[in-house]
């Protein structure tokens, strides 16, 4: 068996991101989230992901948007709970581990529980104490 390779490039980042992206759209919780609520257009939003993610483990400055307010919006309009959240990490993870290992790929998967812990942080204090909408 061959081990997985280190995260060493903007071809791995885009390798990861259309990696974990296709598992998004196939899956049951998330998928009809992106599809039929978000309606993501795909074309768009990957290269903004290939950005955001390069931007996190390279320190590059491409990454040009402010996702916080766009999930809000999103909460507003569908449940965005510690489930949702769990299956993004989930297959995020997953992802990671199918394809990469190393420091940077162990920091991707880091920087994702932390990245979904800050935003359903926010979405919770956006819908208030006893989950009503503000």
């Amino acid at each position: 068996m061959m081990a997985n390779a280190a995260i060493a490039s903007r071809v791995d980042i885009i390798r990861l991101v259309d990696a974990f992206y296709e598992r998004v759209r196939d899956d049951e919780i998330l998928g009809p989230i992106f599809h039929d609520i978000a309606r993501v257009d795909w074309e768009s939003h990957l290269p903004k992901m290939y950005d955001f993610w390069e931007s996190v483990l390279f320190g590059t400055a491409g990454f040009k948007g402010a996702p916080l307010p766009v999930h809000l919006a999103l909460s507003r309009r569908v449940a965005l709970t510690s489930s949702e959240f769990g299956r993004w990490i989930a297959l995020f993870h997953a992802t990671v581990d199918a394809l990469f290992a190393g420091p940077l790929a162990s920091e991707a998967k880091i920087r994702a529980s932390r990245i979904a812990a800050v935003m359903q942080h926010h979405i919770a204090q956006d819908r208030g104490i006893d989950g009503s909408s503000r």
